[in-house]
């Protein structure tokens, strides 16, 4: 608090050897000049719950960002310039950290999450004073035709500041014993049961296809092998070449080959023609 304060042609004195010569005692100078400036910024974020000491970090990143991009021919003061990277950074910090879970990421979005509170509170207060009373909805309503967002972001965001997160392994009383939430989840993982009935599916479907199989002659189990049991499955035109035929002739062994295991399939278990109706 006890740096310099730059009058205007200091400021833009440091700010053109900086841009120009890439002198970093300049950038140290004008950079420590105006970090009053990115605290008193870092101050008004305290109520978001972030420790003052890193809202002061990123107001200084903001800061040193503001002064590498700074242009001095376009005859604005440095601080008038930095005062948006500043406010940028600490609020890419307030929402990076307020959440676990992400709290928004666009412009509109950003503008919610730091002035709805505020603009609530004003709505709600100009109602008191009209006689008026406003339910959830309207509320809602009125707070996302101020900001300019949609309603749903409004309904969202009111959720997201409602109150921090919560582990899942508290419990769910104060009693020693009492149960933690994450054993209140649904657990959408395959039961034993399932993995027990679905092995036994699986085998037994193997074990008729192939018997199956063995009811074509072998040059209709070549085609259907090539044609659905291989990783990359070959074209009827490949397999027609191969074995000296038309493509359409090779479409019509496949048929043929696809008819006799499904009766044979079916012949084994009435109730598997549904797997292959």
């Amino acid at each position: 608090m006890q740096a310099e304060l730059l009058d205007a042609e200091t400021e833009l004195k440091l700010a053109y050897a900086w841009r120009d010569h890439r002198d970093e005692a300049a950038l140290h100078r004008l950079v420590t000049a105006y970090m009053r400036l990115a605290i008193s910024m870092a101050s008004k974020f305290r109520r978001y719950g972030a420790p003052m000491n890193d809202l002061i970090q990123e107001a200084g990143l903001g800061l040193m960002k503001a002064a590498d991009k700074f242009d001095p021919d376009r005859g604005v003061r440095f601080s008038t310039y930095a005062v948006w990277w500043i406010k940028a950074s600490i609020q890419d910090y307030v929402m990076r950290n307020w959440s676990m879970v992400r709290t928004g990421s666009t412009s509109s979005q950003k503008s919610l999450f730091f002035n709805m509170r505020r603009v609530q509170a004003r709505l709600e207060r100009e109602a008191a004073a009209s006689g008026e009373n406003l339910d959830r909805h309207q509320l809602r309503q009125m707070i996302a035709t101020e900001v300019g967002v949609p309603l749903a972001d409004v309904e969202m965001m009111e959720g997201r500041l409602s109150g921090s997160d919560y582990s899942l392994n508290a419990t769910q009383s104060v009693d020693d014993e009492g149960r933690e939430w994450i054993d209140a989840l649904e657990d959408t993982s395959e039961q034993a049961a399932e993995r027990v009935e679905t092995s036994h599916d699986t085998a037994q479907l193997r074990e008729w296809l192939l018997v199956a199989l063995q009811s074509l002659n072998e040059r209709e189990r070549f085609i259907v092998r090539e044609r659905k049991l291989r990783d990359d499955p070959r074209t009827l035109e490949s397999l027609g070449t191969e074995l000296g035929l038309s493509k359409e002739r090779v479409r019509q062994l496949e048929a043929a080959a696809f008819a006799k295991m499904r009766k044979s399939l079916v012949a084994q278990s009435p109730e598997v023609h549904q797997f292959f109706a």
